[in-house]
């Protein structure tokens, strides 16, 4: 890639950015959506392509900030990061905050059937780290954060440089709305449909021949929180999803399940608990166990959501929300208690 000086009048500023064809095609996308992405997240720049040189005109200082946008881009393409419109508005954030986008954002954790998976934001940059770094992660979020995902191709990429034995995946089975008693079938068809989740990950990470094989072995084994009970879990990577839904025992019944040789990660969103009393071991356990030593809580936000850019603001506008009833209910409370000292 080969960029020239900005050359223009004195009022705007013009500088070309060389980029060779398979980069280019990374950098456009789709009907040219990239490009677009690139226009709105510097709206002062005009951003034109002809042939393999963009060009872009404004503002000296909106330009160089679009240069530097597009320098990265660049960068991440020819290194093999699948560019979307997340990856774009991201990596504008990243420079906002004055680093570099190519580095901020995650080195590849797996290359499966043709795609790679990697943290697409900072913090979830932050929370793998933390996995590689830790014994025990608690990774609390959002819908849509890849708290999941990520420790699932973490485990995956355990598995396969042999650093454990086996990949346990479990799930309390909470209804949301529903009674496990209503579906029909056995014990194990009811359960199931809390395991999809995590089938279907397995399922994106792995040969789809290979994970029924894995799974009549015990490599890897998806079982209900309730089957942990009474087992240690050594040379074991452990997943823990939806934890929000388990209540105190349950939760430190699981952790009390760590063995020698392994790694456990735990993951849920505190703002969707589905058991009736709301006594979440989710919540409860952050107090409980912040400050020990290879313990981690890694916390994602709306800015790591990498589904449809409007799940981010569906997040922020129950948050805002939420923090209103909060502040309401508190206002509520201590009027009632200074009627109370009146009497």
């Amino acid at each position: 890639m080969a960029s020239s000086e900005p050359f223009g009048t004195p009022e705007q500023a013009s500088t070309e950015i060389e980029v060779d064809g398979v980069a280019m095609v990374r950098l456009l996308g789709p009907q040219d959506r990239l490009l677009r992405t690139i226009e709105r997240q510097v709206p002062a720049v005009r951003v034109a392509v002809r042939g393999n040189i963009v060009r872009l005109t404004g503002e000296p200082g909106d330009v160089a900030l679009a240069r530097s946008l597009v320098t990265e881009l660049v960068t991440m393409a020819r290194d093999g990061v699948e560019l979307d419109e997340l990856g774009v508005t991201t990596s504008k954030r990243v420079l906002d905050a004055g680093g570099i986008p190519s580095q901020a954002l995650g080195e590849a954790i797996l290359t499966s059937r043709g795609r790679t998976i990697r943290a697409k934001t900072p913090g979830q940059r932050a929370y793998v780290e933390s996995i590689d770094e830790h014994t025990v992660v608690f990774g609390i979020g959002p819908a849509g954060t890849g708290k999941t995902y990520l420790a699932m191709a973490k485990a995956v990429q355990a598995l396969q440089r042999k650093e454990v034995d086996r990949i346990i995946l479990s799930r309390p089975a909470i209804e949301a709305g529903e009674r496990l008693g209503f579906l029909p079938g056995s014990l194990t068809d009811k359960i199931d449909p809390y395991l999809r989740p995590l089938y279907d990950a397995l399922n994106e990470m792995l040969d789809p021949e290979v994970v029924p094989k894995l799974l009549a072995t015990g490599v890897v084994e998806v079982a209900p929180l309730a089957y942990m009970r009474g087992r240690t879990l050594n040379n074991s990577f452990v997943i823990l999803d939806e934890a929000q839904n388990t209540s105190p025992e349950q939760m430190k019944m699981f952790l009390t399940r760590l063995g020698f040789g392994s790694k456990m990660v735990i993951t849920g969103d505190i703002t969707q608990v589905d058991i009736p009393t709301g006594a979440s071991g989710l919540k409860l356990v952050t107090h409980i166990l912040d400050g020990i030593e290879d313990i981690a809580f890694s916390r994602l936000g709306s800015e790591d959501v990498v589904r449809h850019s409007l799940v981010g603001r569906i997040v922020d506008a129950y948050t805002a929300y939420d923090a209103k009833q909060q502040a309401k209910e508190h206002r509520q409370q201590s009027v009632a208690r200074q009627r109370a000292g009146k009497r």
